[in-house]
Order: C-alpha cells, then structure tokens, then sequence
C-alpha cells in the first residue's frame, strides 16, 4: 500500500478545519497545511490535530497548490480544502486507490451544503474534481482562478465512489460578496487571455443560458429554494463578469 500526503491550503479558516481534519480518519500518512499568515486560530487548531503547517505568503492558487505539493512528504497526494470533508464511502474508497494504485490522478466529487440544503441537482452537482493525484504525473495550472490539476500527456485517471462534503455558503450574503470577488477575478483572467470583445450576446444571452441549463436542464428547480438562489446568482455572476470586463477594457482604451 502507497503511502499518502493529505495537503491542504488555509487562511483564516479556524470554523472549517477542525471537522476536515479529524474527518481523514487512517487515510492520511501525512498532513500538511500550508497557511497564507491566517489572522484567526486557523494556525493553532491544525498544530492540535497533528499537521505539520507551513506559513507561505499566497501568490494565487495555482502557485499555492504546486508550492503546497512540493512540501508533501509522499509522490501522491489528496488535495483538499478546508471546507471540505471526507464521507466514510469516499475513505473506504481513497484505502482501495491506495492499495491499488492505477492512475496518475482519481476524482472525486463534491456534495455542496447550501445554506443548511444539501445540493443534488442544478450545475453544482456532482462538482467532480481531480484531487488524488500521483505529484510526478502533473500539475495544478490556471490563471488566477479556476485552478485545476492537469495530468501529463498519455495519462489515465479514474473516479473515486462516495463524496467530499463541501460547506460552502451559509448565507446569501456571503455567497453574494464571494462572487463579487470571484468575478473581478475572472473578468482579470480573461483579459490576460486576451478576450475584450464584450456584446449583449454575452451580456445577456449567457446569463439567461446559465439560469436555464443550471435550473431547468440540471434539474436546479428539484432544489427547491437552494436551487432557485444558486441558477439566478451565478446567472447574476456571468453578467457580472463580463461587465466587468467591458468596464476594463473601455478604460484601458480611453
């Protein structure tokens, strides 16, 4: 049996750490934290339950990933965040990978916790990401958001039964102000990519596509009052970064 590094990136997540680490049961054969100077008891609680914790200045979260892979003391590695936790299905199921390693990467996929409602419809569900992974065959790449794990060219993955609880939002509010973050972000990361042509098409007709495939073609209604919130926010998102972007790019050719 492999033996396995569970990685994890922090700031200021004092209220979500405790229940992800003391959710890795034996699965774990090392765990590091890799803290961007958290200003809460983030530090302290991970020190309690074991972690080793690093303190690394957050540069973006690719950069934070890879540098957090490098500190990991075994080639294969689970990547989690601090919002989330492992199920007993996804830990009997992590053992199996362990004992029989076949792929450079495996997914998992996420049960997002909306408010108090647990997200099983709708485009948030079910969020599979690559998280397991052997660090020799790959690497996180991205921008500056939407980070994801990129295995090496010929390269196989596979997918881990059971899910990772992921507690996301508590309030609207806060879901709010996030995506108002995330979408500055992103209309920044688009405008490196080179993108500045904005029309109504994006303006309006991709919002209004979010919304309907979220809601309606995912099953989004099936949520109920979760799923009505989470189509028209990240409608409302769509808008946002696109509008922002126009915003930026008016500016830059003024």
């Amino acid at each position: 049996m492999i033996s396995l590094s569970v990685v994890i990136i922090t700031f200021n997540e004092a209220a979500n750490i405790a229940r992800c680490l003391q959710a890795l049961g034996d699965v774990a054969d090392d765990v590091i934290v890799v803290d961007s100077f958290s200003t809460d008891a983030t530090v302290d609680i991970c020190r309690q339950h074991g972690a080793r914790v690093i303190q690394h200045a957050f540069a973006g979260y690719v950069e934070q990933k890879n540098y957090a892979t490098t500190q990991a003391k075994f080639d294969h590695v689970l990547q989690l965040d601090a919002d989330e936790v492992l199920t007993d299905e996804l830990r009997q199921s992590i053992r199996a990978a362990k004992a029989d390693w076949q792929h450079a990467a495996y997914s998992l996929a996420r049960l997002t916790n909306y408010c108090g409602h647990w997200v099983r419809y709708g485009s948030w569900y079910p969020d599979r990401k690559l998280r397991l992974y052997d660090r020799r065959l790959g690497r996180w790449t991205g921008l500056l958001l939407h980070e994801k794990f990129e295995v090496n060219p010929g390269q196989t993955t596979g997918q881990l039964a059971g899910h990772a609880l992921h507690y996301s939002y508590h309030s609207i509010a806060q879901h709010v102000s996030q995506l108002n973050k995330f979408t500055s972000i992103t209309a920044q990361e688009l405008a490196l990519r080179g993108r500045t042509n904005v029309t109504l098409f994006h303006l309006l007709l991709k919002p209004l596509w979010k919304f309907v495939h979220g809601y309606v073609f995912r099953l989004g209604v099936l949520d109920g009052f979760a799923g009505l919130c989470i189509a028209g926010i990240s409608a409302w998102g769509v808008f946002l970064k696109f509008a922002k972007l126009k915003t930026r790019t008016e500016r830059a050719e003024a």
